[in-house]
């Protein structure tokens, strides 16, 4: 027997996990590390540089001493004529006593020849060698017509070697040459002893800015964990209650916990609003449906010969399948109402004209009451809202006021704003509503009356859609009630100042104009015309 492949199959090895605050630390050290080498490699060079001055001055400086110790013969040089001139006596005798004549410390030509990095040699107008200052191997003698330091290979390694003519004072005739070779031993030690520090800085540095950059990493990133743990909790669990703690810092990272947790409450709030809805629709259906089958399997039954039996089944399956229909269009509605953020950003509704307008049809369909409208605006106030979304509201709010009114006929539609706001008001004289249900009534499908609200029609979902509608536009609405003296219904939205309006307007026609590139879109999204919703108080 084949063994499942979950089983069989080997773990995947995972993967090498690199964590941010690593990347960040190293990232920040390797930073360090150049910049710092950048500006180390210019120090150095510019310190090099300078030293390299310096021999060049000793160089010459030991060229200058030795000429102008020399340069006074009228006859060519000799050996010990060069020995007497560059190796004078510290001591002489004098009445057979020992007196110091001078300090070879304080002589310039001791001082010049006794640098352990340079060798001077002499030669005669022939090439021939008369004096060196060391027993050194020399280097290759050439003839130089005037003084010059060069850079040149010395025992391996790079050292400077000046040349210069040794000229009489008198008559300016060549008695000989000077050659001064500096192998640039002092450089080179505090060449390698410079590369030694800079590289001992430089890691204490990049080590240093590696330890400080991770623990700020892991200071910074500290929302990070909670915001891994919360997607964990999210991701186990749709519907827990873990949320990202709010930070205090007003940084990027407060922009996505905040970001985050409204994502997660929009993502909660669509499945609680999908579970609501099978649940409802569900049970809003299951009675009609089995009104529908009663009266089928009585007509199959027995009915059929019966026409009294018949017609009735026949009217009420049809007042049933009405009110199926009705269902289903008030929940396709209250399924647009929730999507109008994304569908209906741009839109810029005139509220007085809407208000004029349905204040207008009401009175005309139903002339037994009396409508007041109290207009405390008297000019045209613009709010985000799309134009059939508010005329809905409006119709809902009067159609429940007209509905439940008793004895008194008579509803006031209120009309005013401040400096930020504008709010309709519609008022009826009826049933009115108690406090134990004036927090449920926007709630789905709820009902105060149930076996009334059938007989006046609605299925309880017009305050849903209304409620829905405006938060979705930023709005509010609010109720005042009291048992059998009416209810007063006010909604709020924000007012839109000129350059707004023209602003989101612009944008509309723009978004129009790319959308009737593609064949439908916009009839897709404008085509949300109001139904007339009921609902029972």
């Amino acid at each position: 027997m084949r063994e499942p492949e979950s089983e069989v199959e080997e773990a995947e090895p995972q993967t090498f996990r690199f964590s941010l605050k690593w990347k960040w630390s190293l990232s920040t050290a390797a930073a360090v590390l150049v910049i710092f080498g950048v500006i180390a490699l210019l120090i150095f060079n510019s310190f090099l540089t300078v030293l390299m001055r310096q021999e060049r001055n000793h160089v010459s400086d030991t060229l200058g001493v030795v000429v102008e110790k020399l340069n006074t013969q009228k006859q060519e040089l000799t050996g010990s004529t060069v020995n007497d001139r560059l190796r004078p006596q510290s001591f002489t005798v004098t009445n057979k006593k020992a007196k110091r004549t001078g300090s070879p410390y304080g002589n310039v030509v001791i001082t010049s020849l006794a640098r352990d990095s340079q060798t001077v040699t002499v030669y005669d107008r022939s090439g021939n060698l008369l004096f060196s200052s060391r027993n050194a191997p020399t280097t290759a003698f050439k003839r130089s017509a005037q003084q010059s330091i060069r850079t040149q290979e010395v025992n391996g390694h790079s050292g400077l070697i000046g040349r210069s003519p040794i000229r009489a004072k008198q008559g300016n005739q060549i008695l000989g040459y000077v050659q001064v070779v500096d192998n640039l031993q002092d450089y080179h030690e505090t060449q390698a002893k410079l590369v030694q520090v800079v590289v001992v800085l430089g890691l204490i540095a990049a080590l240093a800015a590696a330890i400080l950059s991770y623990i700020l990493a892991s200071f910074l990133l500290r929302p990070m964990d909670a915001i891994r743990d919360t997607i964990h909790a999210v991701r186990d669990d749709p519907q827990t209650d873990q949320r990202v703690p709010e930070s205090k810092r007003n940084d990027e990272l407060g922009d996505l916990t905040q970001l985050l947790n409204d994502m997660i409450d929009t993502t909660q709030r669509y499945i609680d609003q999908q579970q609501q809805f099978v649940e409802d629709v569900s049970h809003e259906l299951r009675t009609p449906v089995a009104i529908i089958q009663g009266h089928m399997e009585m007509l199959d039954r027995w009915g059929k010969d019966d026409p009294e039996v018949l017609n009735e089944s026949i009217k009420a399956s049809l007042q049933e399948t009405k009110r199926m229909k009705s269902l289903v269009q008030e929940m396709l509605d209250l399924q647009r109402a929730e999507q109008i953020e994304i569908t209906f950003t741009n839109e810029v509704t005139d509220v007085t004209e809407v208000v004029t307008q349905v204040y207008d049809n009401f009175k005309m369909i139903h002339p037994e009451f009396v409508f007041i409208l109290d207009d405390d605006v008297h000019q045209s106030v613009q709010a985000q809202i799309y134009r059939n979304h508010l005329e809905q509201i409006l119709i809902i709010l009067l159609d429940n006021a007209v509905k439940y009114s008793t004895t008194r006929k008579e509803v006031h539609l209120s009309y005013e704003r401040d400096s930020r706001n504008v709010e309709i008001a519609v008022q009826d004289f009826g049933e009115g509503i108690s406090q134990a249900n004036r927090d449920r009534v926007f709630n789905r499908f709820y009902r105060v009356d149930k076996a009334r609200s059938r007989t006046k029609g609605g299925n309880g979902l017009g305050l849903a859609i209304a409620k829905r509608l405006i938060e979705g536009y930023h709005g509010s609405i609010t109720i005042e009630s009291a048992v059998g003296h009416g209810s007063v219904f006010r909604i709020s939205l924000p007012i839109l100042s000129a350059d707004e309006a023209r602003l989101l307007t612009h944008k509309k026609e723009q978004a129009q104009a790319e959308s009737n590139e593609i064949p439908g879109i916009k009839s897709a999204l404008l085509e949300d015309s109001p139904h007339d919703d009921d609902d029972a108080h």
